[in-house]
């Protein structure tokens, strides 16, 4: 993957795999609570003809509670936890029945994916989320992801899809994230209070000044503001993902946002590969996998480390902990994040992978390390 240069806004088009954040202003109709499936299917079908050119898209739609609270009468104003809960799980069904119904048509799976803040600090859920997410994308389907709102409270909750949208970049190693929404950009101030505030089209490092400029931007359906926007900024170019903040009221908004629309880019200098392995090198290690000359020589070719190349395994590590890899000699050769915990590891250590499933007693993942989760 190339590396994305500051010296000019990154090309939608030239995105491998992208992240859409939609909010819950753009998709529900703020006065009736009625979904805008105008709106909804001019959006689709730019999605569609993005994935037609070979780009792995994966939507993150708010919405649910929006949709819901109009079913259970709830009205407008604010509502208590259970009473949102309540709307998310009402709206959560006809959210994924929309998505699946507008994206059909094109001939398009949906596929829907709820995650909460444990999900992603939790290295065994960040690893189940991140290869559920990949075999969707490598069989063509769209993953809708939306905060799983029926059972986050405060503090296991991201609070906005913004933040989300970055965090499933970063996950997914996306190389273009875009917020769609009800604002063009970051101004110098809230464009709304001080007319002499000036758009910023590109943004090449998120300063105090540039955090100090992010004011409340928020409408009444949507809970993030541009502060938590320029917050998202922060984490998906930290993972090598450049981010837009874009408009999204118009039809066709991701087509509109490649012809040239009025938008801010956060760019990013590293490849979502590279951002990634540098976050893996930078962990201490929960234990260490020796290998022998064979799967040292497979790791040199970019393959993934198999049980059947381990000779020797020490520590006590879980699922998702980083490891050391050292070769026949004891040499220090990187960092890997294993599938399996310690116990595992040692039971199927030195064994082909087909013979995983009958030495633990339930299917296995093949790799014992995927070489995207390797540091070398």
């Amino acid at each position: 993957m190339e590396t994305l240069t500051p010296t000019r806004p990154p090309a939608l088009a030239e995105a491998r795999r992208l992240v859409v954040k939609i909010g819950s202003a753009l998709l529900v109709d703020r006065e009736t609570g009625a979904l805008r499936s105008d709106w909804l299917a001019s959006m689709v079908a730019d999605v569609a003809r993005i994935k037609a050119r070979g780009t792995d898209v994966i939507l993150v739609s708010s919405g649910s509670i929006a949709l819901g609270r109009g079913v259970l009468g709830l009205g407008q104003g604010a509502l208590s936890l259970d009473e949102a809960q309540a709307a998310a799980a009402v709206g959560q069904i006809r959210l994924a029945r929309a998505y699946e119904e507008a994206l059909a048509p094109h001939g398009i799976t949906a596929a829907q994916i709820l995650l909460t803040l444990d999900d992603s600090g939790d290295r065994r859920r960040y690893l189940n989320t991140r290869a559920t997410m990949a075999a969707l994308l490598a069989r063509g389907a769209v993953p809708i992801v939306n905060e799983n709102d029926t059972i986050a409270t405060d503090e296991i909750r991201y609070g906005d899809n913004d933040r989300l949208a970055a965090q499933v970049a970063a996950m997914a190693a996306a190389d273009v994230c875009v917020l769609l929404s009800d604002v063009d950009g970051l101004y110098t101030a809230n464009p709304r209070l001080d007319p002499s505030a000036r758009h910023l089209p590109v943004i090449e490092a998120i300063t105090p000044e540039i955090e100090a400029m992010a004011g409340d931007a928020g409408s009444g359906l949507s809970k993030g503001g541009m502060k938590t926007k320029v917050m998202a900024a922060r984490t998906a170019t930290a993972a090598g993902c450049a981010m837009a903040i874009a408009k999204g009221e118009t039809m066709h908004p991701l087509t509109a946002l490649e012809q040239g629309a009025r938008t801010t880019w956060f760019t990013a200098t590293l490849d979502p590969q590279a951002a990634r392995k540098r976050w893996i090198s930078a962990m201490k290690p929960r234990g260490t996998l020796r290998l022998d000359a064979g799967a040292v020589a497979a790791l040199g070719r970019g393959k993934s480390l198999l049980p059947a190349g381990v000779t020797a395994v020490t520590g006590a590590f879980k699922r998702g902990d980083p490891v050391m890899l050292e070769g026949p000699d004891g040499g220090a050769l990187g960092l890997g994040l294993s599938r399996y915990d310690a116990a595992e590891t040692r039971a199927i250590a030195g064994h082909r992978s087909d013979e995983i499933g009958a030495i633990l007693g339930y299917p296995g993942r093949a790799a014992l390390v995927h070489r995207d989760d390797m540091a070398l």
